[in-house]
């Protein structure tokens, strides 16, 4: 089992940039893949970006591409995502999420185990 506990979120102005943490516990971290998704504000939870178990893989979605970047300290059970360039539409709460299968998704029913959320705010 992992448990997950997001970090980081704020108020930001367009443009600007926010570095989100997720601390994760429990002995499956190294052998889970990670991602990050978002839930805009009477939306649905929509898939951010993606990391293998290594680190060497990683995915996005196309409108965070070039702007977002997800990365992975197994030593340190950290899964992190920097946000550069921000803008409004990016507004949501974030939440870090694990995947214990072997096959690369952006399904949010295929993740197994999701922390509570930050909010990341974007003021034009």
């Amino acid at each position: 089992q992992v448990q997950l506990v997001e970090s980081g979120g704020g108020l930001v102005q367009a443009g600007g940039s926010l570095r989100l943490s997720c601390a994760a516990s429990g002995r499956t971290f190294s052998s889970s893949a990670m991602g990050w998704f978002r839930q805009a504000l009477g939306k649905e939870r929509e898939f951010v970006a993606r990391i293998s178990r290594s680190g060497v893989s990683t995915y996005y979605a196309d409108s965070v591409q070039g702007r977002f970047t997800i990365s992975r300290d197994n030593a340190k059970n950290m899964v992190y995502l920097q946000m550069n360039s921000l803008k409004p539409e990016d507004t949501a709460v974030y939440y870090c999420a694990a995947d214990s299968g072997l096959v690369r998704t952006t399904l949010v029913r295929d993740y197994d185990y999701w922390g509570q959320g930050t909010q990341v705010t974007v003021s034009s």
